[in-house]
């Protein structure tokens, strides 16, 4: 199958490229329309509903009529000068409010000049409600409704647009406007950030470029790895909203920003491993046309970056297994890009590659020039002089990271952005005078059992007992639906509604005292975000139980099968496992020890584990497989770790840059600095670490036992074109001649 699609493309390198660039196009246009459809923003609608607080937010779907694409923005109200609002301000503040709701926000057209029918659009009239007026009258809360996802850019144009009319309308009325809430807070944010996002996106892709020029000494080689992976990305992200259409999945809204960063990393890393070897093989055979030459490497290597691919596939399967509907999405949608761009790279990149030919590499003269031994040659060689040491400073250096892990907390809140905005400014001052979950209330949503009516009175009690919660700052009044076969009560903690101590607040006393008084005849359940994610971190402790040891043994037994060994894949995922812990580790001494964040984000554990171990594990099997290679040569094991180093290095080094440096690219993406920072040390660390040092220093000391209970053989391997190994001509032939590049 690899053969017939890697000949294919070979053979007509042109109808491929056509029929790529045709697809990509098509949905690179559609895309943001289905991705728009098929994300989800609200954290509690991916838990089970056995919780809680999903049951909480299914009453107040159904009963209540909350609509569950909503994101409310609270918006605070106060004079101009200073002073107290009165009975006066209070009737012009409702009438302002009054004509802000009835007016229709038109989203703006884009710069981005794609036509408007390919764009979503979130025009809408806002609901505009009054919240509360502060004990002293300094300012007035309203609640501003919006529909749309929070991270659709769609959304947050509506949200700058009413923004700014309200503040306009209420300075001609002689008032001030302050807005918070997530939509508000991220809209601040992305635009405090807009310049350093900009800057920061491109400075990865030109240092991408730069890494592609000094390795390849080729514009076209550069810039084609670019080129290819997003036209092949393009058709991923189509794919995967497609499926999710087609399913009825919900994707979470971060989902597909990491499938482009993701795609990025592993594309330019499976067509870097296709041209090193497609220029070993120029080298070696200049007699040989090009459009040959192209079919056996992509023939070859296609084996090895389907064995990679269908590792990351593998653990991300796993994700089917969790409870948490956020992870339990992930895992298909990651396996759906991963397959796309691994068909991708067995015909587009092939068909490239037969179309470029020796130009592919113009104007270097690499091609008739012998590659000098270099860094990789000296890296090699105190690894297998000196391998317990070296065995000995990589322990050393992960241990030191992975002690960081002592005393690590789960962040469940929306991650560190930085300098305060003016949101966060004014869900300060609303903390100053009201509770601090004023603007985000935990909701306790009361029904009868046989379907019966209401009534407040039936329901005092509950309030009282609420009241008398330590961490409650003030009960609302009941609120009844319309036919009184449902109720709402509000709570308004002290504590921030996304801290740890609300969250304990919501998951504990209060519930305890829902528990307590809650009337006979009647159920009872908390919701809100302090409730929701007390719900979702008991949701994640039972699925990390659950996920990484399956992971672990999928990832083993490809190994197993890979290898053909018992010992080495131990080996491996011990030295995965270690290298797992040491950026976890480092993560956590970085953002909850130094910079004072209440933990690591609580999807950083699970992801990173997933990430770290499945691409780690394909830097790992590249450099055990070559090592098993030249172990089939006559001579010492460790003369054969030395040369397996020296012909590797150039490509894990680089293929982990690269990936390291596409990772790096999340840290533009504001609240998503502590992914950013750990998926680049994991990958760099998986690359340089264990892959150059770790795992061939240990190679090194146990020699041949290694690949235990079947040893290699001493053999000449020939290649499909019928060219023996050449084992005796030295080296550079044997690059070219040798079994299977892992990517």
């Amino acid at each position: 199958m690899i053969r017939a699609l890697t000949g294919y493309s070979t053979r007509h390198p042109w109808r491929v490229i056509t029929a790529w660039l045709v697809l990509g196009v098509a949905l690179i246009a559609l895309t943001p329309t289905l991705i728009a459809r098929v994300t989800q923003h609200q954290a509690g609608d991916f838990l089970p509903s056995g919780y809680d607080s999903a049951a909480a937010l299914r009453i107040a779907e159904q009963q209540f009529g909350v609509n569950p694409d909503a994101t409310t923005v609270t918006m605070l109200v106060a004079r101009a000068d200073g002073r107290a609002l009165g009975a006066a301000d209070e009737e012009r503040v409702e009438a302002e409010a009054a004509k802000l709701a009835q007016r229709r926000v038109v989203m703006p057209r884009g710069d981005d000049d794609m036509p408007r029918f390919l764009v979503p659009d979130h025009s809408q009239t806002p609901r505009i409600a009054p919240a509360m007026t502060a004990p002293d009258r300094g300012f007035e809360l309203l609640s501003v409704q919006l529909t749309g996802n929070p991270s659709a850019k769609g959304v947050q144009d509506v949200y700058r647009t009413f923004r700014d009319a309200a503040r306009t309308q209420f300075a001609e009325a002689g008032m001030r406007t302050g807005f918070t809430g997530g939509l508000a807070d991220r809209v601040d944010t992305a635009d405090a950030n807009e310049t350093a996002a900009k800057v920061g996106s491109a400075l990865v892709t030109v240092f991408i470029i730069l890494l592609n020029v000094l390795v390849f000494r080729s514009v076209l080689a550069a810039l084609l790895p670019l080129l290819a992976v997003a036209v092949i990305g393009g058709v991923a992200a189509g794919a995967v909203a497609g499926a999710a259409t087609l399913t009825g999945q919900k994707l979470d809204a971060g989902t597909p920003d990491l499938i482009n960063v993701v795609l990025l990393g592993i594309g330019i890393d499976y067509l870097l491993f296709l041209l090193f070897r497609f220029r070993e093989h120029l080298r070696d055979r200049p007699e040989q046309s090009a459009r040959e030459v192209a079919g056996q490497v992509t023939a070859r290597v296609g084996t090895a970056i389907t064995s990679a691919a269908l590792t990351i596939v593998a653990a991300f399967a796993t994700l089917g297994l969790a409870t948490f509907g956020q992870f339990r999405s992930l895992g298909p949608a990651i396996a759906i890009a991963v397959l796309v761009m691994l068909l991708g790279s067995l015909t587009l990149m092939p068909a490239l590659l037969a179309a470029a030919g020796r130009k592919m590499f113009w104007p270097s003269k690499s091609l008739r020039d012998t590659p000098r031994e270099g860094r990789a040659a000296r890296l090699g060689a105190p690894v297998t002089r000196r391998p317990l040491m070296m065995v000995a400073a990589s322990v050393a250096l992960l241990g030191a990271l992975a002690a960081g892990l002592v005393g690590i907390r789960m962040d469940y809140g929306r991650g560190d952005s930085g300098d305060p905005t003016p949101a966060v400014a004014t869900a300060a001052e609303i903390s100053r005078t009201l509770p601090a979950g004023a603007s985000d209330p935990t909701s306790v949503f009361v029904t009868a059992k046989d379907g019966g009516a209401l009534t407040t009175d039936r329901l005092d009690g509950l309030a009282r007992g609420l009241a008398q919660v330590k961490g409650v700052g003030q009960v609302a009044k009941t609120v009844l639906n319309e036919d009184h076969r449902a109720a709402r009560i509000d709570l308004y903690l002290t504590a921030d509604p996304q801290s740890q101590q609300a969250r304990d607040l919501a998951s504990g006393p209060v519930r305890d005292a829902v528990a307590r008084n809650t009337p006979s005849g009647t159920t009872a359940h908390v919701g809100g975000t302090a409730a929701i994610f007390a719900d979702i971190a008991t949701a994640v402790d039972h699925d990390l139980k659950i996920v990484f040891p399956v992971a672990a043994a999928l990832i083993a037994l490809i190994l197993l099968l890979l290898l053909r060994s018992l010992l080495a894949p131990v080996l491996l995922m011990l030295s995965v496992g270690l290298g797992f812990a040491a950026t976890l580790g480092a993560a956590t001494l970085l953002f909850q020890h130094t910079l004072g964040n209440p933990g690591v984000n609580f999807t950083l554990p699970l992801v990173l584990f997933l990430f770290v171990v499945a691409l780690g594990t394909d830097y790992n099997i590249l450099i055990t497989d070559r090592v098993r290679e030249e172990m089939r040569r006559p001579g010492p094991a460790r003369a054969a770790v030395a040369r397996a180093v020296r012909h590797t290095t150039p490509a894990i080094a680089t293929a982990g840059l690269v990936l390291a440096g596409s990772f790096a690219t999340l840290a533009t993406s504001p609240g998503n600095e502590q992914v950013a920072f750990a998926m680049a040390l994991g990958i760099m660390l998986s690359a340089l670490v264990l892959s150059l040092v770790l795992v061939p220093a240990l190679a090194a000391l146990l020699g041949r036992a290694l690949w235990w209970p079947v040893r290699p053989r001493h053999s000449v391997r020939t290649d499909h074109s019928g060219h023996g190994s050449r084992y005796a001509a030295g080296d550079r032939e044997q690059v070219a001649d040798s079994g299977v590049l892992k990517g």
